[in-house]
């Protein structure tokens, strides 16, 4: 069957994937932005939230460096308090909307402790189609995969649920016009080796390729949202960044189709400092790299944001500068051109959680 969006679907993809671009997440949950809000004492409500994001979209410039922004569901129809929709000024900052559609984890019976499986895809179709008709055009669904020697994880039980589910949200949303972010990410809790974390990540992403290509999802119409092959959190002796460089693009080289136009790295819980420095050196890496290789960035683009604003108005301004410094040195890490230091000592605060939800 011929998807009427095929071509629309094309160039979204590319247009995210523009060089000395990437994503800006802005998609956390009610409860995850709460806890953003509360070590800088700024009530968890609508209005708040609706600020926040507000003030993020509204950064002059910042579509020198951001292709597309991720949302929840309430900001993708939230409004202004004059009544103009949160996704119109994207549109007119020339910021592609996306929308995060997965509903949280659950626990796979039967597979290793921990090990979880993403929940939403019941209703998908119909939220897609109403996601598309308010603006939205990619969407984002993350899967987690846990590392675990003393329970076998991952077992072949989660690999296979994880990435039959990423691959069949991928066929829903392109059937309703989203070009879908794929993301399985290999998380980063243990203590295990880099070798360790190349080996299960290439294991990963070869059974989401075929899972993939199975359910014939058009491969020039989507995004890669992966981990970067790193040490876990916890080892002993953590390999350095050109490490982690060599690793990520070897496995990427082993893997991923030329087709597909982006590859958009999460954070993983490194500093905002770390995040950057890790893409530059990704980009700068000796090899080939037939796709747009950038970041998708959360937490590494905003935690200095939050502590710049602190809830006042008064520090809108001096906080859109910092989101538009941060999104400046990651585009030009995409380029591979970034030099370090932007944001200062502030920058280089870890934003790692165990067991990290949203």
């Amino acid at each position: 069957m011929v998807n009427k969006f095929e071509d629309e679907l094309k160039q979204t993809a590319l247009k995210v994937a523009s060089a000395g671009k990437g994503i800006l997440a802005a998609d956390e949950s009610i409860g995850t932005i709460g806890k953003r809000f509360a070590p800088i004492d700024v009530e968890n409500n609508q209005e708040n939230r609706r600020k926040y994001r507000q003030f993020l979209f509204e950064t002059k410039g910042l579509s020198e460096y951001i292709s597309g922004a991720i949302l929840f569901e309430e900001t993708l129809f939230d409004k202004t308090p004059e009544g103009k929709p949160l996704v119109e000024i994207l549109k007119e900052n020339d910021i592609i909307p996306g929308i995060k559609v997965d509903k949280g984890q659950a626990s796979i019976m039967n597979a290793a402790e921990g090990e979880t499986s993403t929940q939403g895809l019941d209703g998908l179709g119909a939220r897609c189609a109403e996601y598309y008709k308010q603006g939205a055009r990619f969407a984002k669904w993350r899967a987690v995969i846990k590392i675990d020697a003393s329970t076998g994880a991952p077992t072949d039980l989660a690999i296979a649920e994880q990435t039959n589910g990423l691959a069949r949200y991928a066929s829903i949303c392109q059937e309703n016009g989203l070009v879908p972010i794929v993301e399985p990410e290999v998380l980063m809790d243990g203590d295990h080796s880099i070798e360790v974390s190349a080996e299960v990540t290439e294991r990963v992403w070869h059974a989401q390729f075929k899972a993939l290509a199975d359910h014939k999802v058009l491969f020039e119409g989507i995004l890669l949202k992966p981990n970067m092959v790193r040490s876990g959190a916890d080892c002993a002796e953590p390999a350095d960044m050109a490490t982690v460089a060599a690793f990520t693009l070897r496995t990427l080289q082993r893997v991923v189709p030329p087709a597909v136009p982006g590859i958009n790295f999460l954070s993983g819980g490194m500093s905002e400092e770390e995040a950057t420095i890790a893409l530059n050196e990704i980009n700068r890496a000796p090899g080939k790299k037939p796709w747009n290789i950038s970041f998708s960035y959360g937490r590494a683009l905003q935690a200095s944001v939050l502590q710049e604003w602190k809830g006042s108005d008064d520090n809108i301004p001096a906080a859109q500068e910092t989101l538009l410094a941060r999104s400046k040195a990651n585009g030009e890490a995409q380029l591979g051109k970034y030099g370090g230091g932007a944001g200062g000592a502030a920058a280089n605060t870890s934003t790692y959680q165990k067991n990290y939800s949203y």
